[in-house]
């Protein structure tokens, strides 16, 4: 009897227009219909997880019943994010890093001496940015992308950051962190974050100098602004950014510089 009924599920599963009809209630149902791909089940969340587990255990056998099982987890995402976590709905300061001059120097020095130096630089620069209330969204090489809830609390991080990865010192090379900074409302896709406002905070980080701290207007209209200190790029021209986006470089106001060197060294 157990070995009939698997058959005709087995059958049922199989049948091409119940697999049809399957990916098109898919396509009705709220959120991301092609949820399932390693790109939308790379987070932690319950329902990535779920999502992650489901489509590993149905690899070997893709029907009408996987794609029923993985509407129901696009649903439940779709309802998570609603509720504010994720999906474009939260606003939230980008931040890219990276260090000016690493690559030559890594060259040079060899695969290993860079490795052991990188470690060094995420020992400074990831708490910089954690204790700020910024999560690391992935690593990059010699650079990072992190997201904060609070555009002023991305400021100050980065800019600790910025002193703490240019205090190390590796027989006489010494890093210089650059970053760039936006806000907007990026649509949050497994693990990451995708959209202009990625691509916006990306190409600030390319056009900054070494050691300088790239943020757009935006992120200049969300924060205090007696707590930096200003310098308009004129010349800032960058592939996939909306048009009339501002970059300014900034600098911490010089009552906070001399706190934050009082706090390095009492």
């Amino acid at each position: 009897m157990l070995t009939r009924l698997a058959r005709q599920v087995g059958r049922l599963n199989r049948d091409s227009r119940l697999l049809q009809g399957a990916r098109m209630v898919r396509e009705r149902l709220p959120g991301d219909e092609r949820y399932g791909d390693p790109l939308s089940t790379g987070g932690e969340r319950p329902s990535e997880v779920a999502g992650r587990q489901l489509t590993e255990l149905t690899a070997d056998s893709p029907g009408a019943l996987r794609e029923l099982g993985l509407g129901a987890v696009q649903v439940w995402q779709a309802l998570s994010e609603a509720q504010g976590r994720g999906r474009g709905d939260l606003e939230l300061a980008i931040v890219f890093t990276d260090l000016t001059g690493f690559s030559s120097w890594a060259l040079e020095r060899g695969d290993a001496v860079a490795v052991d130096f990188l470690r060094d630089v995420a020992g400074a620069l990831e708490p910089a940015l954690t204790d700020h209330g910024g999560t690391i969204v992935k690593r990059l090489g010699d650079g990072l992308m992190a997201v904060f809830a609070d555009p002023q609390a991305a400021v100050s991080g980065v800019f600790e950051a910025r002193e703490s990865v240019g205090a190390l010192d590796h027989d006489g090379y010494r890093p210089r962190l650059r970053a760039g900074i936006h806000v907007g409302r990026p649509r949050r896709l497994g693990a990451d974050y995708l959209g202009v406002d990625v691509n916006v905070a990306a190409r600030l980080v390319d056009a900054a100098a070494a050691g300088e701290v790239l943020a757009s207007d935006v992120l200049l209209s969300r924060i205090d602004a007696e707590s930096v200190r200003t310098k308009r790029k004129r010349w800032f021209r960058a592939k996939g950014t909306p048009k009339g986006l501002q970059a300014f470089s900034l600098e911490p106001a010089p009552e906070l510089r001399r706190a934050g060197r009082a706090r390095a060294h009492p």
